[in-house]
């Protein structure tokens, strides 16, 4: 860790890098994903880095969703796993729904170094990708999927995702829930549901949203949810905060 002081008004902020940099010293995160964190952490920034009320909305809706699927399955990627393994245990703790490794650049070992780092955190099992079963609609390294995991779900939890996977998942006919900063993203605009939000916030509201629901509460929510409605609620709070209101 830096020697950053807790003083420091971005001291949170800052200490997330220094766990992003660690996951790449540790052979979980890809130093490509520093790359991919920095562009969360400027959009972070523009939204006061705090759960704004489109976040709020959209993980009522998502633990909704997740809360009624019937084989719901968290995608795990290098960069969430630094910044989140306990989030993604507890999540799949109340999901009854197993965690799955599926990375885009896959450096020898990598995909097994993330498994057993999740495992140390006390996960039960973490599924890995496998050629006995593929995605359709894409053809890079996420296509690999387990049978029993991505390949079989229904909902789909994919943080910090790439957008061509979360097209690629819809249309297969899954529903996808993502936590994207950037509220322009493919992935944002093509998922289901967009958490505009910090992975390591939105998750623990997450897993206490989906403890509060009840059937015929959750299928009201969903009814009157609009992804649409939500990331033009984050533009527009974003575009506030560059004009310096």
């Amino acid at each position: 860790m830096s020697d950053v002081p807790k003083t420091h008004p971005r001291y949170l902020s800052l200490t997330l890098r220094d766990t992003i940099v660690a996951g790449v010293e540790q052979g979980i995160t890809s130093v490509h994903g520093l790359i991919a964190h920095g562009r969360g952490e400027a959009f972070d920034y523009l939204i006061g880095e705090t759960t704004q009320p489109f976040a709020t909305e959209a993980i009522h809706a998502a633990a909704a969703m997740l809360y009624l699927a019937e084989h719901p399955v968290i995608s795990v990627n290098g960069n969430v796993a630094a910044l989140a393994p306990d989030g993604l245990i507890e999540l799949g703790r109340i999901l009854n729904a197993p965690l799955e490794v599926n990375i885009f650049h896959t450096e020898t070992g990598r995909e097994q170094r993330i498994r057993e780092y999740l495992l140390r955190h006390g996960a039960p099992d973490v599924l890995m990708p496998t050629t006995e079963a593929q995605l359709s609609y894409i053809d890079s390294n996420r296509k690999f999927v387990h049978p029993n995991g991505i390949f079989k779900a229904d909902v789909v939890f994919v943080p910090l995702e790439d957008g061509d996977r979360c097209e690629a998942l819809r249309q297969m006919g899954k529903a996808v829930v993502t936590v994207d900063l950037n509220p322009m993203s493919r992935t944002a605009k093509q998922a289901s549901i967009t958490i505009v939000d910090n992975v390591v916030r939105a998750l623990p509201l997450l897993c206490e949203g989906i403890r509060d629901f009840s059937d015929p509460s959750a299928q009201d929510t969903l009814k009157r949810y609009s992804n649409a409605a939500v990331l033009k609620e984050a533009l527009r709070h974003i575009s506030r905060s560059g004009n310096g209101d």
